[in-house]
């Protein structure tokens, strides 16, 4: 990879903007973090806000589906439905509060304001919520709350207590609860104000939509990638962003002179003729992301599977034999993997159940400080993790939260050839998959003879290792059988023709 410019040791944000796409790379001391793509036909919904109509209720899963006027509905938990949207008015507001079963917040064909907080992912619709939240540049909207709040990485207590303070003091004019973003830190009591007189012009406005809109409907899109780059990455630890399209980075310049203006200086046109992607090397780390090993420096490399329940990751010594004795080369093979392990999982951005098997350790300090390297690595990920102790089977169980597709999902598809095994039948078993269907159509028909139609590595099989099998099925069933090579035909695929 192309060694990062020059001016310090913290970030870098490339965009690409081709036609119909635009991809967002993160760059961190020269290495690619996180690549985040968005397609013109196939926008991501979180953040949008639709009114909707509820088209089935499943008490035994306390969920409902909502259809929002996308291909599949979509689905709403009942721990996601604000209690203000209860359906029995005299349910107890006040005191011990109980829990409320799905059939008692809402019906079928009740409409519901609604907001994605999850992506469609594979053959799931997307998740919903009836808490809404609207981001800006330092703050978080709760509609439905009045509580005020302060991101958990700011740590220091003292600013802390001064933006938990500034903040309630505006909200007696303003109404509504917030959240104090990281990107707060130090920021003067005038730009907080700014951000809540922003975000309540922009909530009455949607408020306005919803009083005057019938049935399903999108009543607010979330900015463009390239605009939430500049509202949800972007800090002083980001010092350039640069952009391959003039039309886009003058956008940009726009949107940050208005709402982040300390940015418009790390803001940069890329006009090289040589593609941004391919000169810092991130077309390459792309390919490599969806490969399915992972070489590590010291020789050893992790196995990465993603399937539909969990993803696994496993760690292999591989080439590497170290210098001392086997458990000092398990333990830093480990710590590698750690650090290899948490890149991994933000740019190929896997979510949910995520089981890493590291190399077994025998001694509980080597342990815990794989465990406390992971943790720290994983710090400056974006998305919520929770990491487990190591099992007695030797495995970490963790869970990353999962709000889009991964790469691979918004990539790739599944193979039609595997259809998505990951692999395919041997010639071999193809050779005998149709001899069987030839004993089972010469007991069934009376044909005079067959007429084979296979891949040609199948009847290159039939013809030279299976002849002796083939000439023995012939005078079992007393019928002449033909071979006929299609180069079309996949290994798998075969038609057996009665003539």
């Amino acid at each position: 990879m192309a060694t990062r410019a020059e001016g310090g040791t913290g970030a870098e944000i490339l965009i690409n903007v081709p036609p119909q796409e635009t991809r967002v790379a993160v760059v961190e001391n020269g290495v690619l973090q996180e690549i985040l793509i968005e397609r013109a036909g196939k926008r991501g919904l979180v953040g949008n806000i639709y009114k909707g109509r509820v088209c089935r209720v499943l008490p035994g899963m306390e969920a409902a589906f909502v259809d929002i006027g996308l291909e599949r509905a979509a689905f709403l938990h009942v721990s996601d439905i604000h209690s203000e949207v209860s359906l029995d008015a005299n349910l107890p507001a006040n005191g011990e509060p109980r829990a409320l079963a799905i059939t008692e917040l809402v019906r079928e064909g009740q409409e519901l304001v609604v907001q994605v907080i999850k992506d469609p992912i594979g053959t799931k619709g997307a998740r919903l919520t009836t808490h809404i939240t609207l981001p800006s540049r330092f703050l978080v909207f709760l509609a439905n709350s009045e509580v005020a709040g302060v991101s958990v990485k700011i740590d220091c207590e003292r600013e802390r207590q001064r933006l938990k303070e500034t903040v309630n003091a505006f909200r007696a004019e303003f109404g509504g609860g917030y959240i104090v973003r990281t990107a707060a830190e130090g920021a003067e009591a005038a730009a907080l104000r700014a951000d809540m007189e922003f975000l309540q012009r922009l909530w009455n406005s949607i408020r306005e939509r919803i009083a005057q809109t019938s049935g399903i409907a999108a009543l607010y899109e979330d900015l463009p990638l390239v605009l939430r780059v500049l509202r949800d990455f972007v800090g002083d630890s980001v010092e350039k962003v640069r952009i391959d399209s003039r039309e886009t980075c003058q956008r940009m310049l726009e949107f940050a002179d208005k709402f982040v203006p300390e940015m418009v200086p790390r803001l940069e046109h890329y006009p090289g003729e040589r593609p941004i992607f391919e000169l810092y090397g991130i077309e390459d780390e792309v390919q490599r992301g969806m490969s399915k090993n992972v070489p590590l420096k010291s020789g050893g490399y992790l196995v990465v599977d993603q399937t539909e329940a969990m993803a696994t990751i496993d760690v292999n010594t591989g080439a590497y034999v170290g210098h001392r004795n086997l458990e000092e080369t398990i333990f830093k093979t480990n710590l590698e993997a750690a650090a290899a392990i948490a890149r991994q999982l933000r740019l190929r951005n896997l979510g949910g159940i995520i089981i890493l098997d590291f190399i077994d350790m025998v001694s509980e300090e080597h342990r815990q400080a794989v465990l406390k390297a992971l943790e720290k690595h994983l710090e400056k990920d974006r998305a919520k993790s929770h990491i487990s102790q190591v099992s007695p089977l030797g495995l970490v169980e963790m869970t990353r939260k999962r709000t889009r597709e991964s790469l691979e999902q918004i990539l790739c598809e599944p193979c039609p050839l595997c259809d998505g095994r990951g692999s395919i039948k041997t010639a071999e078993t193809v050779c005998y998959e149709i001899f069987r269907e030839l004993l089972r159509e010469s007991r069934q028909y009376s044909p005079r003879q067959f007429m084979v139609l296979a891949a040609p590595e199948v009847v290159d099989a039939m013809l030279d290792q299976e002849s002796n099998s083939v000439a023995q099925l012939e005078a079992f069933i007393g019928l002449p059988i033909k071979f006929q090579a299609e180069a079309l035909y996949t290994r798998e695929q075969y038609d057996v023709v009665l003539m």
